[in-house]
């Protein structure tokens, strides 16, 4: 098997501190064509420290002889600051052996639940990983299921869904420019502004028809505010004052195809009256061509 992208996992767990369980786990995720899961302990195991691991799921039920070996980082996210979060990288095989890995003196408990330290917000934990499949000795797990994991993928310092990767692959081989000032370092902040990027593209693709003023002076907005981030979509601004022009020429033509219409409707109303006011004088003039009658008079 060849070696697959790196994947970003996230995992929240709400009410980390009121958790009770000896242990929990995360729903099953796919990356490399394996399924995986985080299995936590909360409270430590006889130790004040997190016990943190990634697990092969399910894997009492696969085929004897199975291995994976993949790299991983397990992150236990600092939601203040980036440089606190502790982060545990490593590479290992995984077998009914060994079907978990993790390490626990990166994560003591005292500082996770330490008042204001940032590990928890709002009572919620944050749990990260980078994990790369590098090779499978047996059968895939090729079946998706759903999952409250987040999956995401790093392209050129950008987390990405999955299906946003080939759309901002051809992005940067048509505009390789598009990020080269782009000052910010935050992943979550870089992650955000891509986000804006690509919502931004995909309500100008829609026809001008489906589109208002509002939108377009939302999309205006939009563009500064991803414009004073550092990208460079100076092709992007184009698009859009030519959509702004195609709406203004939409509105004027149909506000003139208005005004022509009642013209219309007026006009054909004349052309009744007139058709009837013929009538009336075929009539009379009829009339006037028709003999005298001297019935009354013999």
């Amino acid at each position: 098997m060849g070696k697959q992208l790196a994947k970003k996992i996230t995992w929240a767990i709400e009410n980390f501190s009121s958790l009770h369980s000896k242990k929990i786990y995360s729903d099953p995720f796919i990356v490399g064509g394996c399924k995986w899961r985080f299995l936590v302990y909360p409270k430590g195991n006889n130790v004040d420290y997190l016990f943190l691991y990634l697990e092969v799921a399910d894997y009492e039920s696969l085929s004897p002889g199975w291995r994976r070996h993949a790299r991983y980082l397990l992150n236990v996210v600092n939601q203040n600051s980036v440089k606190r979060s502790k982060q545990n990288e490593e590479q290992k095989w995984f077998d009914v052996q060994s079907p978990r890995w993790g390490r626990l003196s990166m994560f003591p408990l005292n500082e996770i639940n330490a008042k204001d330290s940032g590990f928890l917000v709002n009572g919620e934990l944050k749990i990260v990983a980078e994990i790369e499949v590098l090779e499978v000795i047996g059968k895939l797990d090729v079946s998706e299921e759903t999952s409250t994991i987040m999956e995401s993928m790093d392209f050129n310092g950008f987390q990405l869904l999955p299906s946003q990767v080939d759309f901002v692959r051809h992005m940067f081989e048509k505009h390789p420019e598009i990020a080269s000032e782009f000052r910010l370092k935050n992943p979550n902040l870089r992650a955000g502004y891509m986000s804006l990027l690509l919502s931004l593209i995909e309500t100008l693709r829609q026809s001008p028809q489906e589109l208002n003023k509002v939108d377009l002076a939302e999309a205006y907005v939009a563009l500064g505010s991803i414009t004073d981030a550092g990208f460079k979509v100076d092709w992007l601004e184009k698009k859009l004052v030519e959509i702004s022009e195609k709406k203004n020429k939409e509105e004027a033509g149909e506000t003139r195809m208005q005004e022509i219409n009642e013209e219309l409707e007026s006009l054909k109303q004349k052309c009744l009256d007139l058709e009837a006011q013929l009538e009336k004088e075929k009539a009379e003039v009829f009339a006037a061509k028709s003999p005298l009658s001297f019935n009354d008079v013999f």
